[in-house]
């Protein structure tokens, strides 16, 4: 009866090492099939960052393009105006100025750009910037009494503070 057990225990012992085998290739093969889809994940992902690279180098190199088509016009009108004011000076050379200050604010409100001229609002240090602090009777303290060069903001981003001289209480008086 004991040969008898060993010649099916080395019949189930013979059964078990194909499967076994088969298992074993079957597992080196999903491997193989993991390491491709792992390589292939890579290198989508490097394509990706090097198309995202060239798009955001593009976007620097022309982001004030249409900025720039709208000011090339207005460098027109300058040169225009210039021009004919050699030839003519007088009121045609003022009213062809203001066109073009026109023109230039048109092209500013496009590109998001807005004009800071704060006269006889209160002051606000974070967008105007105190030139001079002048005596005033007919305006409260700390309000813009005028303005000396005009700020400018993008898209809600300071680009330059208004220069401005703002109104402080008389010697002698408190508010």
């Amino acid at each position: 009866m004991n040969e008898t057990n060993q010649s099916d225990g080395e019949l189930a012992s013979n059964l078990s090492e194909p499967s076994a085998d088969a298992a074993l290739a079957a597992a080196e093969a999903k491997a193989q099939e993991n390491w491709n889809s792992y390589l292939r994940a890579v290198a989508e992902m490097e394509n990706f960052r090097k198309r995202t690279d060239r798009e955001i180098d593009n976007a620097r190199k022309f982001a004030v393009e249409r900025f720039a088509q709208e000011l090339v016009p207005v460098g027109d009108a300058l040169e225009a105006g210039i021009n004919a004011g050699a030839a003519n000076p007088g009121p045609a050379l003022l009213e062809g100025a203001q066109a073009t200050l026109r023109q230039l604010h048109r092209a500013f409100d496009k590109a998001g750009i807005k004009i800071i001229d704060p006269v006889g609002q209160p002051f606000d240090p974070a967008w105007h910037e105190a030139m001079v602090a002048q005596e005033s009777r007919e305006q409260a303290a700390d309000t813009v009494l005028s303005v000396i060069q005009k700020g400018y903001s993008l898209n809600g981003r300071l680009l330059r503070p208004a220069r401005v001289i703002v109104s402080k209480a008389p010697a002698g008086e408190t508010n």
